[in-house]
């Protein structure tokens, strides 16, 4: 399903290494993260490697944007794709400071006159300004990565390749490191692709998924549509949640709630996360909503109840439903997961095309 546009990146590998086969025909945006999820052992890396010419298939095709790659006669070398590549460990110089380090990949992509970000906005996008006279084995191991995807963007790359970059960290230090990401994202035009098998990586950060298995890619397309597709197996994960983006039209100082604007529907959260104007991404867990005839009444705790239309329900084991939603009373909106019991199903009478409350 590639495409002739000029602001895509068109990938089609097709191969066998050893007893593994690889076959994939994917688009995804010239901006933005698209990531590439699926198990342990599905080809995740193995595409990003031939992206980045470090394997080479028997058929292979790579556009970016309108430049062609990989084609049927043509195959450039790693060293003439401007590519940067983040691997699972930082691999940071380590006789050269990260001052240093960073100069390197600049120098390799002459990163501050090529087109790419500088030195300085690397560095203050990275939170690096303060560590650059140290040496990588006085970071932590969030710091060594930062530097690592620090480098990788000096060097002015038109794609940046990272491979599960927090798969190597603990909890705490995953949790540093994944605001600079999520800043990256925002800040720069950068397109990522992103390898991860930790769905809640991908949630947080990315726009656009590639869902692989065994070889292929069996999904491409918005991440939200994705993880809502009753056709796919994300939305029927114990841990299934929706994602949406919405824009905050008010905020309440006194009780510290922000009401966000979703495809018309005002949603509120309990936090002060911005100003009027900003647009924020919201994670909403399948089993935190609950659905009604009715709004919820006066006397309850829920402070979110608006109108969705029932586009779908399945059956989640033996006791459990999942049901797709899209908000608004069109059902016209964004796309919602609830997940509820059997019974409540078969008592409320729900049915595909009903209108409801989802309590949030």
């Amino acid at each position: 399903m590639t495409s002739a546009a000029s602001n895509s990146i068109d990938i089609r590998f097709k191969g066998a290494q050893g007893d593994f086969d690889l076959d994939v025909d994917f688009s995804i945006p010239a901006k933005g993260v698209s990531a590439l999820f699926g198990p342990s052992g599905c080809g995740k890396t193995t595409v990003l490697r031939c992206i980045a010419g470090l394997e080479r298939m028997p058929l292979g095709r790579l556009r970016v944007n309108n430049e062609i790659w990989q084609g049927q006669s043509r195959f450039l070398p790693t060293h003439k794709r401007a590519v940067g590549y983040v691997f699972q460990e930082a691999s940071l110089f380590p006789h050269l400071s990260v001052e240093a380090n960073l100069r390197f990949g600049a120098r390799r992509g002459d990163g501050d006159n090529n087109g790419g970000p500088h030195f300085d906005e690397v560095a203050s996008l990275l939170g690096l300004a303060p560590l650059l006279q140290r040496a990588p084995s006085k970071l932590s191991g969030g710091e060594r990565q930062r530097a690592a995807i620090g480098r990788a963007l000096l060097s002015a790359p038109k794609i940046l390749l990272m491979d599960e970059p927090l798969s190597a960290l603990d909890p705490f230090s995953k949790q540093e490191i994944l605001p600079y990401l999520e800043r990256l994202h925002d800040e720069l035009a950068i397109p990522m692709l992103y390898v991860s098998h930790d769905l809640a990586e991908i949630e947080r950060l990315a726009d656009h998924m590639a869902l692989m298995d065994e070889g292929r890619v069996i999904a491409s397309g918005p991440l939200p549509e994705l993880l809502a597709d009753p056709s796919l197996p994300l939305a029927r994960m114990p841990d299934a949640a929706s994602v949406i983006v919405g824009e905050v039209c008010r905020i309440d100082e006194k009780y510290g709630l922000t009401t966000l604007l979703v495809d018309g529907v005002e949603l509120i959260v309990p936090s002060l996360i911005g100003a009027p104007g900003t647009r924020h991404r919201l994670r909403i867990n399948a089993s935190n909503v609950a659905l009604a005839r009715s709004r919820a009444p006066e006397g309850s705790s829920i402070l979110n109840g608006p109108v969705a239309r029932i586009v779908g329900g399945r059956k989640t084991g033996p006791y459990q439903m999942t049901v797709f939603l899209r908000l608004g009373p069109n059902g016209d909106g964004a796309p919602l997961l609830s997940r509820i019991t059997r019974k409540s199903w078969d008592r409320l009478r729900l049915k595909t095309g009903d209108a409801v409350h989802a309590l949030i």
